[in-house]
């Protein structure tokens, strides 16, 4: 794209869509300096007043489809609530234009598939999902490791995320968040996406998932408590657990191979390396309960930011910079393909259905009675007035 300044268009200026609008093309604009603000769009008439009173200059639409038709924008950001997400990317897809959609991709697999198979027909546009805990110094660091083979095959993965706590007072707000009708899930389609895309971003999709889903404490509908086991097409393991109710919180992931073990937590990457990986020295060792010998790397999170501050900045920031950088041919490298982001959900998906079941469940994932199980949920709410 021959173009010195990318005009980026957000459907939504809400919570996500306002804070991208006064953030990125704002207060930190110089680290996105090709990034410009262009049209705001939303539904609702006292959200666009707001925005007519902060960026007076910037025009402003209630139709989406008014805004695409507009020639004012080359990028739509995707700022609404989960369920339209595929439908708004596919319109802006018909429509000629790039996508920068927030996380989720969507609710379910079924409607992420066929927003997927969209995206191949238009190979001209960008299609970018708001993965930005891809920025980290410290999960690039992890993924760079399992893939230079020095963790060797891996054998197991824990994530324990429960640092995501929300008291009544989030929950009694009211509104789409929180239900199955207006959000389609909890803890896992709110707050875990990033972690989600993680999880698989760096172990891979799992191949079976055992999980349990429960809501403790809070008068929701939805999960806000999850514990599942997956297994991994190697033989290797993982577990993922996350709530909204755990005070404190942890935020821990492990990452063990026969190379070593990795471990992220309180902004600090652990690598102790085993000097020999573990089925090797197993078989050559013959000192009663000897063990591999270790030496141990650590890495700050913050310190890798700061290194590289300008060149990529951290978290959402740092996304619309690459996306920017990518579209104007000015780095080879696009860190969060939209087309990525039915894998964290596959994931997410197999964990909802295995709770709602009480079942195993194997992947390929059965997307049909995904949908079955979600809309019993739905109907449920509406019947307990839980729903929006």
């Amino acid at each position: 794209m021959e173009k010195k300044v990318i005009k980026y268009g957000l459907v939504g200026f809400g919570k996500q869509g306002s804070f991208y609008a006064k953030v990125i093309f704002n207060k930190f604009s110089f680290l996105n300096p090709d990034a410009k603000l262009a049209a705001i769009c939303d539904i609702d008439e006292k959200r666009l007043e707001e925005a007519k009173r902060l960026y007076p200059k910037i025009p402003t639409f209630t139709d989406y489809k008014e805004m695409f038709k507009s020639g004012l924008i080359d990028v739509v950001m995707v700022e609404t609530p989960h369920y339209i997400h595929p439908t708004i990317v596919i319109d802006a897809f018909n429509s000629g234009l790039n996508v920068l959609c927030d996380k989720p991709a969507g609710v379910y697999t079924k409607q992420v598939r066929e927003m997927n198979e969209e995206a191949e027909k238009h190979p001209e546009l960008l299609f970018g999902l708001m993965f930005n805990q891809r920025t980290n110094p410290l999960y690039i660091k992890a993924k760079e490791l399992i893939d230079s083979n020095r963790l060797g095959k891996l054998t197991r993965i824990v994530w324990i995320i429960t640092d995501w706590y929300r008291p009544d007072a989030y929950y009694n707000q009211g509104g789409w968040r929180g239900t199955w009708n207006g959000e389609g899930g909890g803890v896992l389609i709110n707050q875990c996406p990033h972690q989600l895309d993680l999880f698989t971003w760096l172990a891979g999709l799992p191949v079976s998932v055992t999980a349990t889903a429960k809501t403790v404490g809070r008068n929701i509908a939805v999960e806000n408590d999850v514990s599942a086991v997956c297994e991994f097409a190697n033989g290797a393991t993982g577990v993922f657990i996350t709530s909204t109710h755990d005070a404190p919180g942890t935020n821990r992931l492990e990452i063990t191979g026969e190379g070593g073990k990795i471990v992220i937590e309180n902004d600090t990457l652990v690598f102790t390396e085993n000097e020999q990986m573990e089925s090797e020295f197993s078989k050559t060792n013959t000192v009663f309960m000897g063990k591999p010998k270790t030496k141990v790397t650590k890495m700050n999170g913050y310190i890798g930011y700061l290194k590289n501050l300008k060149k990529q900045p951290p978290q959402h920031v740092g996304i619309v910079r690459n996306y920017t950088d990518f579209l104007l041919k000015k780095t080879d490298k696009f860190i969060a393909p939209g087309k990525e982001g039915i894998i964290g959900l596959t994931f997410s998906n197999a964990i909802h259905l295995s709770a709602w079941t009480h079942k195993t469940v194997t992947l390929p994932l059965d997307e049909e009675e995904f949908i079955k199980e979600l809309e019993k949920r739905k109907e449920e709410e509406n019947k307990n007035n839980l729903g929006i």
